[in-house]
């Protein structure tokens, strides 16, 4: 029995020596440690529990009241796709009345009013920018005692095409038109009978071309043509017969019987400048700004055609708005003070004089 026991041993002996020399290490090898800086820390926060539940809480089937939601002051803007155009429409109307009763300073009553609208287009991307520009304004005012007279009478169109050689530079390389012209007849009050101005006579047609100064981000527009053609148009045949307006006048007889009618246009080429600036000087008074200079290079070269007009716009509130504005106007072919013999023979063609012009009015406005 003993030598089966020592066997056994012998054998689980050799069996553990065996399994010793074999067996793996358990501890595995250092690994190399990874450079990159660890500095994010992250923090849990739990949580705290609900420890006082109101009784009217439903937990079971909770509903959300919108019984204290108020609505939007303003009306939400829907996302709309960039575009290139800037539109610009406005429409307004001024309006003045006098009344008196029993009045000791004496008066008499009178209402006045003038609708105006404007209209703009404009383009801009890249290299090229394209201004387009309607406005029209007309004004009547009815005295007691008197007959309706015109206080405002006005079209004017203007458009301007530049393009610039890159994205840096505020000078583009322009074409540019100008149109204006008037709405009705027009007269030397009190004389109602004989017109001394129509629509068409005169209109106005600039077309030249040149450069622009547009910096970017202003409502300033600089524009230089040295070569720009002035047609100026008379189509009231009795007014070009007169040579009003600079157009080459009707040839008469001895007996004052037209052999040859008076032309209809008149042509100019010359030099050009125009100006236009708009700009909020102080809060809710907008400036704007127009002038026009030009010369003529063949007829009368240095006698400068002037047209400057200057309007400041005082903001109400959103529809109601005051207006204070002075246009000066100047030139050569428009002539005053013509003197008539007795026998209806012209002895002087008159002189040209300053035109001034100075509006003051209160009225509502709406921009769309």
């Amino acid at each position: 029995m003993q030598a089966n026991n020592l066997k056994l041993t012998a054998l689980l002996v050799v069996f553990l020596c065996f399994a010793r020399v074999n067996a793996q290490d358990s501890i595995p090898e250092p690994q190399k440690i990874d450079s990159i800086a660890i500095d994010t820390i992250v923090i849990r926060s739990f949580q705290d529990r609900i420890k006082n539940i109101p009784r009217g809480a439903n937990l079971t089937n909770p509903v959300i009241s919108f019984k204290r939601t108020k609505p939007l002051k303003n009306k939400y803007n829907r996302f709309k796709i960039p575009s290139f155009w800037d539109n610009e429409n406005k429409i307004g109307f001024n309006f003045s009345e006098v009344a008196f009763i029993n009045w000791n300073a004496g008066g008499n009553n009178s209402i006045a009013g003038a609708a105006n609208a404007k209209f703009v287009r404009n383009y801009k991307f890249r290299y090229v920018q394209w201004n387009n520009d309607l406005e029209v304004r007309y004004g009547l005012n009815a005295q007691e005692d008197r007959e309706l007279r015109k206080t405002e009478d006005v079209i004017r169109f203007s458009s301007t095409f530049g393009y610039r050689k890159d994205t840096i530079t505020n000078w583009y390389y322009s074409v540019k038109t100008n149109f204006n012209t008037q709405f009705s007849n027009g007269y030397k009050y009190p004389d109602t009978e004989t017109p001394i101005s129509t629509f068409m006579a005169p209109g106005y047609l600039f077309l030249g071309a040149g450069t622009s100064y547009i910096p970017e981000g202003k409502k300033f527009n600089l524009y230089i043509s040295p070569i720009t053609q002035k047609a100026t148009f008379v189509l009231d045949q009795d007014l070009a017969n007169n040579g009003s307006f600079g157009v080459k006048k009707a040839v008469k007889d001895a007996d004052g019987a037209i052999i040859e009618e008076g032309e209809n246009v008149f042509m100019e080429l010359g030099f050009l400048i125009t100006n236009t600036w708009e700009k909020e000087i102080m809060t809710n008074v907008l400036m704007n700004h127009r002038i026009s200079l030009y010369t003529d290079y063949l007829n009368s070269f240095g006698n400068i055609d002037v047209d400057w007009e200057l309007n400041f716009n005082l903001k109400v509130n959103k529809y109601i708005t005051s207006n204070i504005g002075t246009q000066v106007i100047f030139d050569n072919d428009i002539l005053f003070d013509e003197v008539v013999d007795d026998a209806g023979v012209v002895t002087s063609k008159g002189v040209p004089k300053i035109q001034f012009k100075q509006i003051l009015g209160i009225g509502i406005t709406y921009d769309f």
